[in-house]
């Protein structure tokens, strides 16, 4: 039996990813969290095998969270199941040790193959992004700027382009101000951008928005 634990904030989407597992009569969701917090303390005290964890949910980043549940369960295989694009989170998820990614929009066809592939042990990128990583390690090939900001501050990054202003990210975040500002400050140096105008520019050209 594979023992599946779903990080998703929406019930809506936990309730189809539900659909589609119990098909398999040898998956078995064993518990559902709805925010990060929920998420952290269900990893303590309901073993599982596979984790679906949606990377966007509200607060501390998914990123970060998948970072620290690698640490502390280093056995645990996790599928990162997310609305966005591979471009705007995949590498990001991979890093952070993530055994595969997932588009939501491909879930329904593909999600009992790939959480039965994953729980096997085995890793799940897809054909395109298995290129584009094949590329990302050619001797002389070009990083993207956002890809050389820390996970916060791709946080950050994208919240500013979505229009947050730094109270409000600073909020949503549980952070300081000037915690917020020290992160804006560093990742428009990184970035070699100026203001939060041509932030928004990078981003939209670049598909790093919902």
């Amino acid at each position: 039996m594979i023992r599946v634990l779903i990080a998703d904030d929406h019930p809506v989407v936990r309730r189809g990813v539900i659909e589609i597992l119990t098909d398999d009569p040898e998956i078995q969701v064993v518990g559902e969290a709805s925010s990060i917090a929920e998420l952290m303390e269900l990893a303590r005290t309901c073993p599982c095998d596979v984790l679906l964890l949606d990377v966007s949910m509200p607060g501390r980043g998914g990123i970060e969270a998948l970072r620290d549940l690698k640490h502390e369960h280093p056995k645990l295989r996790v599928l990162v199941l997310s609305v966005y694009a591979e471009e705007q989170y995949a590498v990001r998820a991979l890093k952070a040790g993530a055994d595969g990614y997932l588009t939501k929009g491909s879930a329904s066809d593909q999600l009992l193959t790939v959480v039965r592939r994953i729980a096997g042990g085995r890793r799940y990128v897809s054909e395109a992004l298995a290129e584009r990583l094949a590329d990302a390690i050619q001797p002389g090939a070009d990083t993207p700027p956002h890809e050389r900001l820390s996970d916060r501050e791709f946080l950050v990054m994208r919240a500013i382009a979505a229009g947050q202003t730094v109270g409000g990210i600073a909020r949503d975040l549980n952070l300081s101000v000037k915690t917020i500002s020290t992160h804006r400050a560093r990742l428009l140096q990184k970035m070699g951008l100026r203001t939060n105008a041509e932030i928004m520019r990078y981003a939209l050209d670049r598909r790093l928005l919902d």
